[in-house]
């Protein structure tokens, strides 16, 4: 290395410094928060077809079948106007003029972390017989910041006119997420909009552990009756058959790798948990634009709830994209505490642990040697 590559920074590889996370602060358009209502890098190339059922696990088989049923149901005539005449079937029934079946107009895909239902929520986006445009799929945490971005009347208007919604990682952190989406997801039924819907929790028990959720048992119960539950049993494919996470690298390792990698960036984890309280979380996506890998030195416990519910989402974000993370100092199996994981967002820190396993083998090969 030239002295004065050295003295700037530079790799002599990749002809820059590493990007940091803590430099950016994305301001994301609404318009785009629209746009980019589809299934994630990692979600595009999937369908029904390419789902591998455990054939331990037969609900997973029936899965398939019951959402196949479920989007053939969607085709024909427009499901948005057969909705407002009341009219919405499961199945292979198509929407007539007369009386239609009573019931939920949306599935509810609900099992553990790992089973596959992401998988199988982007396969029935797109298995439905309708332009890109009228289909629409995002976290739970991204409807909610679409909301707050476009303001609840039009939000109704945009998603109105669509014949599917898919919300996935659904789940209720607060009393107003549940009045907001309660009174959102009626509105969307009364306009015929179809619904479909991942969770780590049933609809009956959503926000039990994170507030008082018996004083909103109305709007719980009202969210549940938009679906019908189906159950997908089985374990976490990210891990099955394969070898225990990796084991952290060194500071000086993950610095090279960083130097080394095209787009790569380089952060201290305490400072990047410190820049993501200043991000909101609808930006975490914009925050990883264009980055080829996440290197991370110091990773450490998180201090507190707060942080850890922030961190979820970024991993979550990053596993979409299918982005890399190279890091030092703790597994991620030990970045929350044992009191977060007999809490009330447990099943959201064991999805992120999982997530963040995941890319961490992912990010192996970016080490040359240990």
């Amino acid at each position: 290395m030239s002295s004065s590559t050295a003295a700037s920074g530079l790799s002599p590889l990749t002809g820059a410094a590493p990007l940091s996370l803590c430099a950016r602060e994305p301001h994301v358009p609404a318009d785009r928060l629209v746009a980019e209502m589809v299934p994630p890098p990692r979600f595009d190339g999937v369908r029904f077809a390419t789902y591998i059922p455990d054939p331990n696990q037969p609900s997973q088989a029936e899965a398939v079948r019951v959402l196949e049923d479920f989007a053939a149901g969607l085709g024909g005539a427009d499901t948005a106007s057969a909705g407002r005449r009341g009219l919405f079937g499961f199945g292979k029934g198509r929407a007539k003029a007369a009386k239609a079946p009573a019931g939920p107009r949306g599935i509810y895909l609900d099992g553990g972390y790992g089973v596959g239902k992401t998988h199988l929520l982007a396969s029935l986006w797109h298995a439905t017989p309708a332009e890109p445009a009228r289909k629409a799929f995002g976290t739970f945490v991204e409807l909610t910041n679409l909301v707050g971005a476009l303001g609840f009347q039009k939000t109704v208007e945009t998603l109105s006119g669509h014949r599917l919604l898919c919300i996935d990682e659904f789940e209720l952190d607060d009393p107003g997420d549940t009045v907001l989406v309660s009174t959102l997801l009626g509105r969307l039924v009364e306009a015929g909009v179809a619904l479909a819907a991942t969770s780590n929790t049933l609809p009956g028990k959503l926000g039990e552990g994170r507030f008082a959720a018996a004083d909103f048992l109305r709007e719980i119960q009202g969210l549940s009756a938009h679906f019908r539950t189906l159950r997908i049993d089985g374990e976490d494919y990210r891990h099955r058959g394969l070898p225990e996470a990796p084991a952290p690298f060194s500071d000086e390792q993950v610095t090279k790798a960083a130097h080394a990698t095209a787009n790569a960036s380089l952060d201290a984890f305490p400072d990047l948990l410190d820049h993501l309280a200043k991000v909101h979380p609808s930006r975490y996506g914009a925050l990883t634009d264009g980055l080829a890998a996440v290197c991370l030195t110091g990773v450490r416990p998180v201090p507190d709830q707060s942080t850890a519910l922030r961190l979820v989402v970024l991993a979550d974000r990053l596993y979409d994209r299918e982005v890399p993370v190279l890091a030092s100092g703790l597994p991620f199996d030990r970045l929350f505490s044992e009191e977060m994981l007999n809490g009330g967002y447990r099943k959201k820190y064991f999805r992120a642990i999982s997530r963040l396993t995941a890319l961490a083998r992912d990010a192996e090969g970016l080490v040359e040697s240990r």
